[in-house]
């Protein structure tokens, strides 16, 4: 086994002719599906009919990204055999959660952009703001972890800089998407998707067998190199530090995230199910195979480069695979963060296009070629941003963790008010607030958590694990048993939460925003006298360029496989059915 130090690297031509043969590629194809006129509303949903193929690409390549190989492989060094397993496996569940209430959201909801441009139908500005505002964060907060691995895996990789690298990786994803925004990404996340599969079969074996095959794990114990606990499939450690809080934090990103609402309002209605269901599987199968790695660090006693967790796979690729591996493994990983990065600057474009200047202005009065100019200067700002912030190098795990727990202040009053009339827009706003204020202190210990403070976010966590179940039993029974597994779960919870949760620190914080939000957003509206009708938001949300689409169909479906007929399952659609 050669020392972890020495790492194989691609020479600068090399790692020049792979990128330009990734980005030329998904350059060319942006170009081939662009239009002269273009539509504001294909740029921002591909006219709400895209068909199975590539929405299921598109939604396992969103999900699948650089940041969520990277945090697996974090994972599976920090705990051992289980942390990839938490890890993948609660993110391809929450996949799967995602449908019932993306169901729910289609229907009443049917051609919209964004989840915030929903919730100023339902509520007014202040809900909106809210949505977009954590959305435009955790949106900077991911593209600038998708440059940072792109940085960490071309510095690592190549003599190329860090620095040099994110800003190529930027440049790369900005170019290509900027030209046909979300019709782009959907496109090429298809292509990239396809490729990040074939690479991760072929390898994770290589590099299990270089590195010493079975006999590495008896190795490794031998050597001191795993605890107990890394070494434990059922590890304790694992699930309260890893798989718990995930499990809070990857259910808010699927209600929070405009990246994946902006799948949810892109996919044929009809088709919701199969694609969930398909990046379900495709999402779990690979995360957690390529946290594998991770494990196999551990294991062989690799030392992490600088102690950066970052590093890990272009490390673990380095160290263990010839030129040619090396260069398949380099555009494996440019593909994840490239598929989500160009996610990131759709899912920003859609939200200032459509709920900072769309609805400031009103659907009947936003001007599309305004918005288009609106959406590209959007991107541009923020690349410039998250180039900014990405020369701090933050700890992508953290990153994730933190914004899946911040999100988790809004899940619970966006999902109430696609079902509950009763909800108003103050109920949703003080429940946000309420939770935010209560998440930070808990999150950051700020104030010490003994005495009746302590007792309270105790009891609070103990809520917030009923919380979470009961929502996700919701999505797929109903409101009774939800309420059931609800109640069921906080009272069986309550022994552990009480003796040991103060130990964990993000689970608990996470716990609580779900907590306080459930409580205020209850208390504030069981006896409002609100009874909204649902069928107003199709009037308020909707195309902004309804004559664009109608006459540019025919041509745009002679263009490209992506803008075929609705009926071709494997395409993206541009018509606007009613």
């Amino acid at each position: 086994m050669p020392p972890a130090q020495e790492i194989n690297q691609l020479g600068v031509m090399a790692v020049v002719l792979l990128l330009i043969l990734f980005y030329g590629g998904t350059m060319w194809m942006s170009v081939a599906i662009g239009r002269k006129k273009e539509n504001a509303d294909g740029y921002m949903t591909a006219g709400n009919n895209i068909g199975f193929g590539i929405s299921a690409a598109s939604m396992t390549a969103t999900w699948i990204w650089a940041s969520s190989m990277y945090a697996s492989a974090t994972a599976g060094y920090t705990y051992g055999i289980s942390g990839p397993i938490h890890y993948g496996l609660w993110g391809a569940l929450m996949i799967l959660f995602i449908y019932p209430f993306g169901k729910r959201i289609r229907k009443v909801a049917p051609k919209a952009h964004t989840l915030a441009e929903v919730m100023y139908a339902r509520h007014g500005r202040s809900s909106q703001l809210m949505l977009a505002g954590s959305n435009v964060l955790g949106s900077l907060i991911s593209l600038t972890s998708n440059f940072i691995a792109g940085g960490a895996l071309i510095s690592m990789l190549s003599p190329i800089s860090f620095g040099a690298g994110i800003v190529i990786v930027a440049a790369g994803v900005l170019l290509y998407t900027l030209w046909s925004g979300f019709r782009a990404s959907v496109l090429t996340d298809f292509v990239q998707v396809v490729f990040m599969l074939g690479a991760t079969v072929v390898i994770i074996p290589v590099v299990f067998f270089v590195a010493g095959g079975p006999g590495m794990f008896e190795a490794g114990v031998e050597a001191g190199n795993v605890t107990a606990q890394q070494g434990n499939f059922f590890s304790s450690d694992a699930f309260m530090n890893q798989g718990a809080p995930y499990i809070a934090a990857v259910l808010a990103y699927a209600i929070g995230n405009q990246t994946i609402a902006q799948r949810l309002f892109a996919v044929r209605e009809d088709l919701i199910k199969p694609t969930f269901v398909t990046a379900t599987i495709g999402y779990g199968g690979s995360v957690i195979g390529i946290g594998m790695i991770g494990v196999m660090a551990l294991y062989s006693g690799l030392t992490p480069l600088d102690g950066d967790l970052n590093d890990l796979i272009p490390q673990m690729a380095g160290t263990y695979l010839g030129p040619i591996l090396l260069g398949v493994a380099f555009l494996m990983i440019i593909g994840a963060l490239s598929s989500t990065a160009d996610s990131d600057l759709a899912a920003l474009s859609s939200i200032v296009m459509a709920d900072v200047y769309g609805q400031s202005v009103g659907k009947k009065n936003a001007k599309p070629a305004t918005m288009l100019w609106v959406g590209r200067i959007t991107m541009i700002v923020a690349t410039a941003a998250a180039l900014y912030f990405a020369t701090a190098q933050f700890s992508i795990l953290d990153l994730l963790v933190f914004v899946g727990a911040l999100w988790g202040c809004l899940v619970f009053p966006v999902i109430a008010s696609f079902y509950w009339p009763k909800i108003t827009n103050a109920a949703f706003t003080v429940s946000v607030l309420a939770a935010l204020v209560a998440f930070l202190p808990v999150r950051f210990e700020w104030i010490p958590t003994t005495g009746a403070f302590g007792f309270s976010i105790k009891l609070l966590a103990t809520i917030g694990i009923g919380v979470v179940l009961g929502i996700m039993a919701f999505g797929f029974f109903g409101l009774r048993p939800a309420i059931i597994v609800g109640v069921v779960a906080t009272v069986v919870a309550a022994p552990f939460t009480f003796l040991f949760l103060r130990d964990y620190t993000v689970l608990s914080a996470s716990l609580v925003a779900y907590a306080v939000s459930f409580v205020v957003c209850y208390l504030m509206s069981f006896r409002s006298k609100q009874n909204f009708d649902f069928d107003t938001i199709k009037d308020v949300t909707g195309d902004f360029d309804p004559d664009a689409s109608l006459a540019t169909e025919t041509a745009a479906s002679a263009q490209s496989p992506i803008d075929a007929e609705p009926a071709t399952e494997s395409a993206v659609g541009t018509s606007n059915r009613d």
